[in-house]
């Protein structure tokens, strides 16, 4: 527990760093582990899985079967078709719901969890590809098992050695590392996590500017030559803080925003033009961007709108920071 002043901290508080550093270790011994024997059945792995034409059954009893529940989840959420089943309920008839096109996770630390025995015989009666997650290497699971990750040895952070701690943290990385490995090698896009990821601030920010853009007679537009009084009232009728300067041909030729009102207050401007106190080649962005993207494009230059333009610089719309927090993106 480096840079830790121990002094400085109650029971609760120390107890909680100590798991935190049992855990580390875990982590560390995990990450050895992958970068020497255990990258061979790793990569072995990830290309069954990546090959698998069915499903990825993740299966587990305990605290494994709870990381199971959430590495299944974990995969089926980036590409990879998942769902698990327990192995009590494989037991009474869910047996029927992995076939012979899907590959089996099956985790367990020590590798013997009798639970476990009827869905890995069934898997060998079937020729079901078995991949183990275990720490015994010598288990009956690991000897069942097409392909054994062999997780490291690893001291729980439990006082007494019993509540599944260091080894279900281990368990839940090793399954991350798999989901990643697989995104990658599938080349699974931010468009395909929209897909999977629809609700919620995830969805929002995958959503395309296109989505939310405002568009015809809202979008502040006037062309070049405009007196400056005739664009300060589009900018105020359309409310979101700037309005357009068009070329003859279309084109965006600059942008006329609040701060440019109040950089030229000293001026007479009922005797200028648009193009006397626009800002020239403004920020803009297409409509395929993804509002993410657009989002920081916001807070990096601390503008509160943007012109979307296709790819000759015509205008097709407007999107304004209400519109990503309407959409729950900000």
């Amino acid at each position: 527990m480096a840079d830790v002043n121990e002094n400085a901290l109650g029971e609760a508080a120390l107890s909680g760093l100590r798991t935190l550093e049992f855990e580390r270790k875990g982590l560390e011994a995990l990450s050895a582990a992958l970068g020497n024997g255990l990258a061979e059945p790793f990569e072995k792995a990830v290309a069954l899985l990546r090959q698998t034409a069915g499903h990825v059954i993740v299966s587990g009893v305990g605290k494994s079967g709870h990381v199971g529940t959430k590495i299944a989840a974990t995969f089926a959420s980036t590409g990879t078709p998942a769902f698990f089943v327990h192995p009590a309920e494989a037991n009474h008839g869910d047996m029927g719901m992995i076939s012979q096109k899907d590959a089996v996770l099956a985790l367990s630390w020590s590798g013997e969890s009798s639970e476990l025995t009827a869905l890995v015989a069934y898997t060998r009666r079937f020729a079901i590809p078995l991949i183990a997650i275990t720490s015994g290497r010598q288990s009956s699971l690991a000897l069942a098992a097409d392909i054994v990750l062999d997780l490291p040895k690893a001291e729980e952070a439990c006082p007494h050695g019993l509540a599944p701690t260091t080894s279900t943290t281990m368990q839940l990385a090793l399954g991350d590392a798999l989901a990643i490995a697989l995104l990658e090698a599938r080349g699974f896009s931010a468009v395909d996590f929209k897909i999977y990821h629809p609700g919620g601030k995830l969805g929002a920010l995958l959503s395309h500017v296109a989505d939310i853009m405002h568009v015809g007679d809202e979008v502040p537009l006037v062309p070049a030559g405009t007196p400056l009084p005739e664009a300060i009232m589009v900018l105020s009728q359309r409310r979101f803080g700037c309005v357009g300067v068009l070329t003859e041909d279309g084109r965006l030729a600059g942008i006329i925003t609040d701060g440019d009102l109040a950089r030229n207050l000293a001026r007479d401007m009922s005797k200028l033009a648009v193009e006397d106190v626009m800002t020239a080649a403004p920020k803009t962005v297409g409509k395929t961007m993804l509002v993410s993207a657009a989002m920081a494009l916001l807070q990096k230059h601390n503008i509160s709108a943007l012109m979307v333009v296709d790819e000759n610089n015509r205008p097709l719309g407007i999107v304004h920071f209400h519109d990503f927090l309407r959409i729950g993106a900000a």
